[in-house]
C-alpha cells in the first residue's frame, strides 16, 4: 500500500490537526468526535509505521517526519 491508499477522511483529519494543533478543534473542524480523530491519526501512523505527532497536555507537536507527510498530503 502507498500513501495514496489512505482515505480522504484520514488526510483531512491530518491537515486539520496540523492547522489547529489541537485534537478537539481539529475534530470539530472535521465534524467528528475527538476519539474518532485520534483514531484516524493513529491509523495513518500505523499505516506509515512512523509517529507523526507528539501528544501532550500542552498540545500537539509534529515529529520531524510530520511536516514532510503533511506537505505530501496537501499536494
Amino acid at each position: 500500500m502507498r500513501m495514496n491508499d489512505l482515505t480522504m477522511k484520514q488526510l483531512r483529519c491530518l491537515v486539520a490537526l496540523d492547522e489547529t494543533r489541537h485534537f478537539r478543534r481539529a475534530a470539530e473542524r472535521c465534524h467528528i468526535t475527538q476519539p474518532s480523530l485520534s483514531a484516524q491519526i493513529q491509523n495513518i501512523e500505523g499505516f506509515l509505521g512512523v509517529q507523526l505527532v507528539e501528544r501532550s497536555r500542552s498540545g500537539v507537536a509534529l515529529t520531524p517526519v510530520g511536516p514532510a507527510c503533511i506537505a505530501r498530503t496537501r499536494s
